[in-house]
């Protein structure tokens, strides 16, 4: 396996290892951990962690927590490509990471996320809290900066920190993202997207977003940052409000699909109902709904064709506030066909016969996501699949 490789990267060798860096504050709190090209074509976030270390290190700047670097998929990085065989930002599950410890051989991208995983396990059982995880990305069409989170009030919280659009609930849409992994573990994790993936003004969007993001930590003062004004008012392109959205709709291309996007889409772009979005084996596919186009594909290798968005009201994230630190959400246990998963105390299992009479939005208020009920058989199936592997291990070793 590659752990370590010199690329050429916006015209610059750049050496990589999967350690990008990493500081030792002199309060050891918190920790800061951020991830670049976890997609190999996805350039901005590696160099920004570069040029970030590079003047910690040259302006002597002191931190009070500590901040951690780590490259991403570091095969296809050095092909310049998204992934080699399966997608890294899509196996953090934990049918996948139960893998890493039953496995002698593991894929490609298996490998680099046994690096991660177990890299990132050194440093939580090493260092203080509290953690917070950034995952740094570019995306295939233009558009300006924004924050993915999980709808947690801590990441809400965080997130505040950044005057910029934030879109809620993205992991009930993508299945294995590692910032949905780490969020289970009740760390703070945000996705930032800089841009286009080959626009040198990405760089400078996370070289600013990762500063913010160590001061809104409180891993190092402002006043440490020389152009912190500068950085805050860039990436906001001087807009003092943060506005929340909701994924309304996404459009998955199936295996062996031809999809073209329809080119000159922008991300945030405001679409009608009915119009001309894409192509999928040459049949046209039109808006079913009115709202913003996002994360629309032009790009080869992905299976998230597009996503239609729209804004959420201010009273609705207020009301959630308050209702989540009422817990109102045990009132949903009272409902016919909701009760609670004897094995999770932070789920509920729904019968899709009421699930029909609630709105979704009823369960988000209250902080809940969805999680489709074939996709636990998938997985109990799967876990049963392995068990019958090791005792079949086991009888060997005993033969």
């Amino acid at each position: 396996m590659i752990n370590q490789i010199v690329i050429e990267s916006f015209n610059e060798k750049i050496f990589v290892q999967r350690i990008l860096g990493s500081v030792e504050g002199v309060k050891q709190t918190p920790t800061v951990i951020a991830i670049g090209r976890i997609h190999g074509n996805e350039r901005a976030g590696l160099n920004a962690l570069l040029k970030v270390f590079q003047t910690i290190e040259e302006e002597n700047i002191c931190l009070n927590g500590n901040f951690y670097g780590i490259a991403g998929n570091i095969n296809a990085i050095a092909e310049n490509i998204r992934f080699k065989n399966v997608d890294l930002n899509r196996i953090w599950t934990k049918e996948e990471i139960l893998k890493l410890y039953l496995k002698d051989e593991l894929e490609i991208e298996s490998e680099e996320q046994n690096e991660i995983y177990f890299i990132i396990k050194d440093i939580l059982n090493k260092e203080k809290g509290p953690f917070y995880f950034l995952d740094l990305h570019t995306t295939s069409s233009d558009t300006q900066p924004f924050i993915t989170i999980s709808d947690s009030l801590n990441n809400r919280r965080y997130s505040s920190n950044f005057s910029i659009p934030t879109i809620l609930g993205i992991e009930e849409y993508l299945n294995g993202p590692l910032l949905t992994f780490i969020n289970e573990f009740g760390h703070i994790a945000v996705g930032f997207e800089a841009g286009q993936h080959d626009k040198e003004v990405s760089v400078d969007n996370c070289v600013a977003f990762l500063w913010l993001a160590l001061v809104a930590a409180k891993c190092i003062h402002k006043k440490e940052v020389k152009k912190y004004s500068y950085f805050k008012h860039s990436l906001s392109l001087f807009k003092e409000d943060q506005d929340f959205y909701k994924i309304d709709y996404k459009y998955t291309i199936k295996p062996f699909e031809n999809f073209k996007m329809i080119e000159g889409y922008k991300n945030f772009e405001e679409i009608t109902k009915n119009e001309l979005l894409a192509y999928s084996n040459q049949r046209e596919i039109h808006s079913n709904i009115k709202g913003k186009i996002f994360m629309p594909l032009y790009q080869e290798k992905g299976n998230d064709g597009f996503f239609i968005i729209s804004k959420i009201s201010k009273f609705w994230l207020k009301a959630s506030i308050v209702a989540r630190k009422l817990h109102f959400h045990q009132l949903l246990r009272l409902l016919p066909g909701v009760k609670l998963d004897r094995r999770n105390a932070y789920t509920l299992i729904v019968n899709p016969r009421t699930a029909k009479f609630l709105a979704i939005e009823i369960f988000h208020l209250f902080g809940y996501r969805k999680k489709w009920l074939k996709e636990i058989i998938f997985i109990l199936l799967k876990e049963i699949e392995k068990l019958v592997n090791l005792f079949n291990r086991l009888d060997l070793l005993f033969q």
